[in-house]
This record gives structure tokens, C-alpha cells and sequence, in this order.
């Protein structure tokens, strides 16, 4: 039975719908350039409402991949992928402006280069990899945000001392816990996907010796 205009033209809505959390993750990757611009300008309440907006549509997108199983395989990469890069652009220019210790985005960058080879060989290796976040790494990150937001916040200036005495405790305890935090993470990923390789690869040995 051939499909009414009425029908293909539902189908074809439902279908578009189906990519709306990929779209706000795209548009979630664009707006990386102007927050990094905005920081660097020192455009601090407009840089906020630009991450604010971006971490709205972050939390929309998941909540409609989970909800209606919008799941793709490009949100699954795309979608921490455009959560690492505002991270990254947001560290380095706080780094470079002086506003958090260099080591900070080395131990942040090292930490996620160490997850990216480490998925990228056990990928190789058993031909499987599922994108599979800890809590570790989820408190990881959230501490991570969360320190990286009060730095902005105490940046706005002498009209907003309240925002100054928020930041203040942040250094230096809140950058040495995200370092802690980020080694302990990453070393936990190592070892995580390290026992399950070799699971996986004495389960292989036993059925080819069956």
C-alpha cells in the first residue's frame, strides 16, 4: 500500500526530529570561538551567557537522545567531543591569561590524550569500543566545570565583589583538587579498560582453543 502525502510528510518530520540533538551539538561546537573570543576580550558577562547557553543545549540534546532514543553514533562522539573542546578553549585562554597555573590545562589535556590512545588501541586490538564515561570521570568533570566557572565569575570586576570572594578559595585547592582528580580519573580509565582487554582477550583464546 502506497504511503498518503499526509504520511511521507509525518515520516519526513519525524525523521528531521530525530536529529535535533545532533544539531544542538553542532551548534554547540560553534559557539566554542566566541566564548574563547569573549574570555579573551575579557567580555566576562557575555562569555558566561555563551557557555551558560551552550551547557543549556548540552543538557537538552542528552535528555533527548535518553528520552525518544535519538542515539546516534555520530551524537556519541560529537556530543563529549564538543564538551572536551569548550573545556580545552576555556582552560587555555584562562592559562594563558594567568588566571589558572599552566600545569593545569598539561594535566587536563594529558589526561584525556591518555583516554583517547589508550580507546584508540584497545579499538585496534579487539575491534569494539564502547564511548562509556565512569562516575569517576563524570565527577571529574563536573569539578572541573565547576572550577573553571567560579574562575569567570571572580573575574567581573570590582563591581561584583561578591563574585571575587566566591573565587578567592578557588586558588590554589580548587586547582590542585582538579589535578588530583584528573590523574586519578585518567589512571582509573587505564586500568578499567585495561582488565576488561584482557577478559575479553583470554574469552577469545578459550573459544579458539574449543
Amino acid at each position: 500500500m502506497t504511503e498518503t502525502p499526509r504520511r511521507m510528510g509525518l515520516n519526513a518530520v519525524a525523521a528531521s526530529v530525530r536529529h535535533l540533538p545532533n544539531a544542538l551539538t553542532i551548534a554547540r561546537i560553534a559557539l566554542v570561538i566566541p566564548a574563547g573570543w569573549l574570555l579573551w576580550v575579557e567580555a566576562i558577562p557575555e562569555a558566561l551567557i555563551i557557555i551558560a547557553i551552550a551547557g543549556v543545549s548540552d543538557f537538552v540534546d542528552g535528555e533527548l537522545a535518553r528520552r525518544f532514543n535519538w542515539r546516534t553514533s555520530f551524537g556519541a562522539i560529537a556530543d563529549p567531543a564538543a564538551d572536551k573542546l569548550l573545556v580545552l578553549v576555556v582552560i587555555v585562554v584562562l592559562a594563558l591569561q594567568g588566571h589558572v597555573p599552566a600545569w593545569l590545562p598539561a594535566v587536563v589535556v594529558g589526561r584525556d590524550l591518555v583516554i583517547v590512545i589508550g580507546a584508540l588501541v584497545y579499538r585496534l586490538v579487539l575491534g569494539t569500543y564502547e564511548v562509556e564515561p565512569t562516575r569517576l570521570s563524570k565527577a571529574n568533570t563536573a569539578l572541573l566545570v565547576f572550577v573553571l566557572l567560579v574562575v569567570i565569575i571572580g573575574l567581573m570586576g570590582e563591581e561584583y565583589p561578591v563574585a571575587a570572594m566566591v573565587a578567592a578559595p578557588i586558588d590554589p585547592f580548587g586547582f590542585v583538587l582538579v589535578g588530583i582528580s584528573s590523574v586519578v580519573s585518567g589512571c582509573h580509565y587505564v586500568l578499567l579498560w585495561g582488565r576488561r582487554a584482557r577478559v575479553e582477550l583470554r574469552a577469545r583464546d578459550k573459544e579458539k582453543s574449543a
